[in-house]
């Protein structure tokens, strides 16, 4: 299997080609360009199965080359490599995208490598590098990325009345009555979504967005109905606070 290196960073890349070696016995022949144009170029001529992307790089970003590929040569998985920036991160994030903070770690390389094998041929990466591209360009997130059974379905935050935990999954309730249920805990989304004001947690097995509250009920120690008629329950030691957000919006 194929596998391609894209870093303006000589040492970088031959770190990451390394620990690729070492770990990822799958992975048969790297290949290396110091620029997305000469990467491109690349994957064109050898058709590997993952990229490894650098994001900063030099006169284009890692996330242009959406831009350079037809959708339809999109047959690859891309793993982007970064150094650490929360908003790069959270973009990633969101968008359901593997990525390698440098320095890289073996068990992080393996962990991404391993993953992206899982989705090779799927045909997701088109989409979710386009979500990718638009987060960065407007400096402000809008969607978030939920792998589920048949691919990766992308939903605007203001869609998603509220999350619950499903043992090692999550159940998302959508406007549209729809129930997608995720293979990440509900922890994952609480930490994913921290930043958006519109989420709260106020129980351990859920995460709801306000704005789809319909009703609070003080009676049985106070619970919440969402628009989709769920009951939502309120641990004692968030009931306060809650009801100060309630009165603010």
């Amino acid at each position: 299997m194929k596998a391609i290196v894209i870093d303006d960073e000589p040492k970088a890349r031959n770190v990451l080609q390394i620990l690729i070696q070492e770990n990822c016995p799958k992975i048969t022949e790297i290949f290396e360009a110091e620029d997305l144009i000469s990467g491109v170029e690349l994957i064109k001529k050898e058709q590997p199965k993952i990229v490894f992307l650098d994001i900063e790089m030099p006169e284009y970003s890692g996330l242009e080359i959406v831009d350079f590929l037809d959708k339809d040569t999109h047959n690859f998985e891309i793993i982007f490599v970064t150094a650490y920036s929360e908003y790069a991160i959270q973009a990633l994030q969101l968008s359901a995208i593997d990525y390698l903070l440098k320095p890289a770690r073996p068990t992080q390389v393996k962990e991404a490598v391993d993953k992206a094998l899982e989705r090779i041929g799927k045909g997701i990466l088109s989409e979710q590098l386009v979500e990718l591209k638009n987060s960065f360009q407007n400096l402000q997130f809008k969607k978030i990325a939920l792998p589920f059974s048949d691919g990766i379905k992308f939903v605007n935050f203001d869609e998603i009345v509220l999350l619950e935990a499903d043992g090692m999954y999550t159940k998302i309730y959508m406007k549209t009555a729809e129930e997608i249920l995720v293979s990440k805990p509900l922890k994952h989304f609480v930490e994913l979504l921290h930043k958006q004001m519109m989420f709260y947690k106020p129980h351990r097995s859920f995460l709801i967005n306000i704005l789809f509250i319909k009703e609070y009920i003080k009676k049985d120690g106070g619970y919440i109905i969402m628009d989709n008629d769920k009951v939502v329950s309120i641990s004692k030691d968030k009931k306060q606070e809650f009801l100060n957000i309630v009165n603010c919006i």
